[in-house]
């Protein structure tokens, strides 16, 4: 798959979310790479803090980022477009909820590992 098409489908997937979590969301940029350097079966990486976990001293910094490891998921769901867009779209939630401060243990129990 062409990144522009994977890069569309990430934007489906955003524009699926319900209008009040994309509200809720504060300084946080959705990014697409190839593989991450260092683990190249993930599929999607939160860098940031928590809106759980921000304090009245947060500000002035860099936003979080969640960064779609585009060749991890392509690998994982072949030529299948369906799979992957519903790969794109559980992974996207995967990591926003951590920007909303929950844990995989949490992300688990609720189907969305």
């Amino acid at each position: 798959m062409d990144p522009e098409r994977f890069e569309e489908l990430v934007g489906e997937a955003l524009d699926e979310l319900p209008d009040e979590l994309l509200r809720a969301m504060d300084n946080v940029v959705v990014l697409v790479e190839g593989r991450h350097p260092e683990e190249p079966d993930l599929l999607g990486l939160y860098d940031g803090v928590a809106l759980t976990e921000r304090t009245s001293d947060y500000g002035g910094v860099l936003p979080d980022r969640i960064t779609l490891y585009r060749d991890a998921l392509v690998e994982m769901c072949g030529d299948d477009e369906d799979e992957l867009r519903d790969e794109v779209a559980i992974t996207v939630v995967h990591e926003i909820a951590h920007h909303f401060g929950i844990d995989d243990d949490t992300l688990h129990r609720l189907g969305w590992g």
